[in-house]
């Protein structure tokens, strides 16, 4: 397991707190999103190991009990590993995922059943409504999906926008050149082809981008505000340039 420094707060969009862990030894930030509601939604759990250092950080914000819905994109162990550790210290949460990971994943490994969403399927919180998105494949996984906050336009991306190093926690800066640094470091590293490149990936990104998100909220890396439609395109080029390979003779 990785050495993370203690975690930093910031709110990045009305009752949206980015909560970060670095990890110096491979020099990459691990972002948690909690959103302060009538019905709190934890975005990524984290793993088992960081489970205190993320509990004390929520415990700042609210009582971790109250939390109600522990959401994440894919089952991997940084987005879910410390599911069931959540959901035993917030007593009335309930996972939140794609229908298929529920199907496949979830309703085995976790200690209560999830609620399972289909692409469009939304979810109140109190003063704010989730969207989700599913986008199998992408970042990587078959049960694939990210959530899109309506009243901040907020989308939560999980992986896409990967950055490396202990960067700033919101910026309005163009993130081209760091995600191509990135992707291309990690195309040519043993983790090779962590973001498959698909015939519906770019698809799957300019859907997005017509959200119009104001705000990414980004797992590795600084957060962005400002024009996320934009920024999902240019991702989409970045994507093909970097992860498609050549074409076929």
């Amino acid at each position: 397991m990785f050495t993370f420094h203690p975690p930093v707060v910031h709110e990045i969009a009305p009752d949206v707190f980015r909560i970060s862990m670095f990890a110096r030894d491979i020099q990459l930030q691990f972002n948690f999103f909690l959103i302060r509601d009538d019905q709190p939604l934890l975005f990524t759990t984290g793993y088992r190991a960081t489970f205190p250092m993320l509990r004390e950080a929520v415990a700042a914000l609210l009582d971790p009990a109250r939390i109600r819905w522990i959401a994440f994109s894919h089952f991997e162990s940084d987005e879910c590993g410390a599911l069931n550790l959540w959901l035993e210290a917030a007593p009335h949460a309930e996972p939140v995922c794609s229908f298929v990971s529920a199907a496949v994943n979830v309703n085995d490994f976790a200690i209560r059943p999830p609620r399972g969403l289909m692409d469009g399927d939304r979810l109140d919180t109190g003063r704010h409504r989730f969207r989700f998105c599913s986008t199998a494949q992408l970042p990587h996984g078959w049960d694939a999906g990210l959530l899109f906050e309506e009243k901040t336009k907020t989308l939560f991306c999980s992986d896409l926008f990967h950055q490396e190093g202990d960067v700033e926690a919101l910026t309005e800066a163009d993130l081209s050149d760091r995600v191509r640094a990135a992707m291309s470091r990690m195309q040519a590293s043993p983790l090779a082809n962590y973001i498959p490149y698909t015939p519906r990936t770019e698809i799957i990104l300019r859907q997005l981008a017509a959200l119009n998100p104001q705000t990414l909220a980004i797992m590795h890396g600084s957060s962005f505000s400002g024009d996320g439609g934009q920024a999902l395109h240019q991702l989409a080029g970045l994507m093909r340039d970097v992860l498609a390979g050549p074409a076929s003779p």
